[in-house]
């Protein structure tokens, strides 16, 4: 399916595409009306002629389906009159003429006519045809409560809308206008002329979203296929350490080998222990690293990659063992070996304000408020030092810490019941608003 066979001249489709069919994303109505025998609804499936069906040196692009989807891209990028010409040159109309009349009868609001056509275009999957029905009568039904036609709105509700048997859920919403037309807005219905132009644009959008891709071409169709083109190729490179950016569409993507990082460029020295650990910022200006020396350093990173010492941060009595950058690279926290967490300005080297658990003992998780710096919450339950925590980036209810009692504890809301076969299964014991993982040595 796709397109019809028709005694239209390429040249009258190339007006009918670009004259009477306007583009959908502009959003505008047809000007014209299509004429068409009754002959010329049946969509069938479009042909080329001679050994050129298929282009490509593998063989596997049809001709047809290769021209419509360019010629639907150049719709998309508003070369209206390069598509159509396209269409003329190939002989290759983008859409049957049972199609183009099917979406200038949607943009022109003749919903009865717009559901006789979509029954002759040839669709075999009779679910299809009744939930787009279903979407053009509704549209009907909305339009003719904005006119304030009450007793129409009812008999298209009762007679068709009903008629289709399906989306019963859907039905008593509508109902529900006729009831009380103050429900109207929130149920999908505005009166203004440039709002019902607007929701008929968006109707054909779901339409297309709907019907057969060989009937209306998808949106952005050789967008997608381009991408994945692009996907695939990186995916499929084995030394890929380059930003997307910079692939392009005039060459295959490759990266060498000298992609990786794998020569010293410099060696930082300014520790006096061994060093810990260490982090980049965000934005990739600064290093954090710290150290057993009880020291931490903010190193700063110029244009060039070159790295240079930005702030020594002192104040640690024992060796300082993780490093924290705030979301906005601002701030830094350091955290001491059994000690006190610091936070630190990044531009000044200042201590900003010192996180004090004295008394409160290694073995429980401490959650500080971030602005007040008081502390909320002091959460017990492992039997050893908590050695790392890490919040959820996608759901806030969600938290994990790491103990030396050898388990990992997922934390979330009190209250939270969470499904489970038994209360121990595979090293995973479920406790209240808490999960606990056993790793076993």
């Amino acid at each position: 399916m796709g397109g019809v066979e028709d005694d239209e001249p390429a040249s009258k489709r190339m007006k009918l595409a670009s004259g009477e069919l306007k583009s959908l994303s502009n959003g505008s109505s047809l000007t014209k009306t299509i004429v068409g025998s009754s002959r010329d609804l049946m969509a069938r499936p479009l042909q080329s002629e001679g050994d050129d069906d298929v282009v490509g040196s593998k063989g596997v692009i049809k001709r047809v389906e290769f021209v419509r989807i360019i010629a639907k891209a150049l719709y998309s990028l508003g070369y209206k009159k390069s598509s159509a010409r396209l269409e003329e040159e190939s002989g290759i109309p983008l859409h049957s003429s049972a199609v183009n009349l099917f979406m200038q009868q949607i943009l022109d609001g003749n919903w009865d006519e717009s559901v006789a056509t979509l029954h002759k275009i040839g669709l075999k999957d009779e679910s299809i045809v009744k939930s787009a029905s279903f979407l053009i009568l509704e549209q009907k039904f909305f339009e003719l409560l904005d006119r304030e036609k009450i007793m129409d709105a009812l008999k298209t509700l009762r007679t068709e809308i009903a008629y289709l048997c399906i989306n019963n859920g859907r039905i008593r919403e509508l109902s529900s206008c006729i009831v009380s037309p103050s429900l109207c807005a929130s149920v999908g219905s505005s009166n203004r002329d440039d709002a019902r132009m607007k929701s008929r644009s968006k109707l054909l959008e779901e339409l297309q979203k709907l019907l057969p891709p060989t009937v209306i071409i998808p949106e952005r169709r050789l967008e997608y296929l381009v991408e994945q083109a692009l996907t695939l190729q990186r995916d499929a490179c084995i030394f890929h350490n380059s930003m997307d950016k910079e692939m392009s569409l005039y060459t295959d993507h490759h990266c060498g080998r000298d992609q990786i990082p794998s020569r010293t460029l410099q060696i930082l020295e300014a520790h006096s222990d061994e060093v810990w650990f260490l982090q980049f910022s965000h934005n990739g200006k600064y290093l954090a690293s710290s150290s057993s020396d009880q020291s931490a350093i903010i190193w700063e990173v110029d244009t060039n990659g070159g790295v240079s010492l930005k702030h020594r941060l002192s104040g640690h009595q024992k060796p300082v063992s993780s490093v924290s950058w705030s979301p906005d690279d601002c701030q830094l926290l350091t955290c001491g070996m059994e000690e006190a967490i610091r936070c630190w300005d990044v531009s000044s080297g200042e201590c900003l304000h010192v996180y004090d658990k004295a008394g409160l003992g290694l073995v429980s998780l401490y959650i500080w408020h971030r602005g007040s710096r008081e502390l909320i919450e002091a959460l017990p339950g492992h039997s050893g030092a908590v050695n790392c925590v890490s919040w959820n980036p996608k759901n806030p209810h969600i938290l994990a810490s790491a103990s030396d009692d050898r388990t990992v504890r997922i934390w979330g809301l009190n209250g939270l019941q969470m499904k489970h076969k038994g209360a121990h299964s595979n090293g995973i014991h479920y406790c209240n608003g808490e999960l606990e993982m056993k790793l076993k040595a």
